[in-house]
This record gives C-alpha cells, structure tokens and sequence, in this order.
C-alpha cells in the first residue's frame, strides 16, 4: 500500500523547498542569465561601455576558423575522456566485484584517485610525463621516443586525456561496482549453469543490466569532460603548445580572462552550454528508451 505524507497547507511544503530553489537560482539561473545578456553585448577591456549587438557575437563565433576547430578538438576530448575512463572502469570493477583476498583494500585505493583535486593531479602527471623532470617522459627520451608534449600537439592532446580519464576513472568504478553488486547472484548462477561463459555471459546478461548505470555515466562523463576538465588542461598545457589542447572551456577562459573579450567569452559558453544540453537531451531520447526496452 502506498504512503503519501500530505501537509495541511502550502507554507510548509514551500518552507522545505525554499533552500534548493534559492541555490539554483542563485548559482545557476542568474549566472546564466547574465551570461546570456552578456553574450549579446560588447563592452571595453574594463566594462565602463557597454553595447547591445544582438547575435553579433554568435555569427562573429561561426565565421572563425579557430573556434570551429576547438569545436571538433572538444568533440574528440570527450569523446576520448568518456570511453577511456568508462572502460578502465568498467575493467576494474568487474574484477574488483570477484571473490579476491584483499578486495576490500584495492576498492579503497580506486576511490582515492577522485578525491585529488584538478590542479594537483596535473601536477603528478607533469612529475611523470614532463620531458625533463618526469621519470617516464625522462625514459622514453633514453629510450629513443622523441617525447616532448610542450612542442608536440599530438602528445600534449594525447597527456590531457589521460590525465582527464585518470581523474574519473574512481568515480566511473564506484558507480560501476554498485551496479555489479545490485545484479542477483542467481541470474549470474543461472547463466553459469546454461553455460554462459566469460565474454559471453557478461555481454548476455551482465551488461544489458548494468546498461541503467552505463547510460548515467555516460550523461555524467559528458559534462566532466566539457567543464571540469579545465583545471588540468590548465595546470598541464595551457592549451598548447598553440592551439593544440585549447578545448571549448579553456577557449571561454582564454578570451574572457586573459583577453578581456567578455562578450565573444559569453557567446562561447551560452553555445558550450547548449550543446552539453542538447546531447544530453540526445542521450535521454535514444539511449534511455533503449535502456527501457
């Protein structure tokens, strides 16, 4: 029998409600607000003139070259970044989920990852990867590999992400082991006993399970990569060397902070915005219903 709590009036229900609403109006809807009339206007490096141009800085957007290729630069971030730090996650997990002496400990020690913030993180990557004071970059130049990431953009692109996976695999494996432990054992025990074995028993039965955590994570790893991935492209390579990891985000930093463009910077994160809504919205349509079925 289903319970409901009923309230004698409004003011209470509203009293309960009033925090939330005022933390999403206040760090969300006037943020974003703002920055969409700021996308409409131009103003002067110290914002004492302002002026109202309309979609002017959106058709200034679409008509440059370099912002069209940190467009296609961030689809393949992303796309990188998810598929890298959902599969090692994935990886983990499964053998995390095993009868294995110590698994305990090893769960622990995939969780602490999450807990490093951005900037220190990049900096345990430079201590490793870093041509000269890194001790596998310091390695691969012994060993022959011309490895320089500051000057080669295929590396620099290539140390970002996994820098950027490395930081959400922990948070991908915490979801993903919960999957794995919701699953009946007596499904996993009745294919066993049908004769589902390995690779085919988990892509049969275990995956079409855990496909309700896969799709969140996806959504998830979607926005990671777009927005909080910042902090370590900055730490890392400041988008370089050129333009060679100068991602979406980091763009919207460089022209609004450093350039003092606020409008063209505004313009950029309305559109940033809309496009992580409209895939996620993509992703809901499509991949929800098939997680449905």
């Amino acid at each position: 029998m289903e319970r409901r709590t009923i309230f004698p009036g409004i003011a209470l229900p509203m009293l309960l409600v009033l925090p939330q609403l005022l933390l999403t109006v206040v760090f969300f809807l006037w943020p974003a607000g703002q920055a969409i009339w700021s996308s409409m206007t131009r103003a002067d490096p110290f914002g004492i003139r302002t002026q109202f141009v309309g979609l002017e800085n959106f058709a200034d957007l679409f008509s440059d070259p370099l912002y069209v290729d940190s467009i296609g630069r961030t689809v393949v971030f992303c796309a990188a970044v998810t598929a890298l730090s959902m599969g090692l996650a994935l990886l983990l997990a499964v053998y995390a989920d095993r009868e294995i002496r110590g698994r305990g400990f090893y769960r622990i020690l995939l969780i602490w990852p999450y807990a490093v913030a951005p900037a220190v993180s990049a900096v345990l990557w430079i201590l490793l990867l870093h041509p000269q004071i890194g001790l596998v970059g310091r390695w691969l130049n012994r060993a022959g590999v011309q490895w320089n990431y500051k000057l080669d953009g295929t590396q620099a692109m290539l140390v970002v992400i996994v820098a950027s996976a490395w930081k959400q695999v922990s948070y991908n494996f915490i979801f993903l082991l919960a999957g794995l432990q919701s699953i009946p054992r007596a499904v996993i025990e009745a294919a066993r006993m049908d004769g589902a074995k390995g690779w085919f028993r988990f892509r049969t039965v275990v995956l079409p399970l855990l496909m309700p955590t896969v799709f969140f994570l996806l959504v998830v790893n979607l926005v990671y990569s777009a927005f909080d991935t910042f902090g370590t492209i900055q730490a890392l390579t400041q988008g370089g060397p050129g333009k060679a990891t100068e991602t979406l985000v980091v763009k919207v930093y460089r022209d609004g902070v450093v350039n003092l463009d606020i409008g063209s910077s505004a313009a950029q994160s309305v559109v940033l915005m809309l496009g992580v809504i409209v895939l996620t919205v993509l992703q809901f349509r499509f991949l929800g219903r098939k997680v449905a079925e």
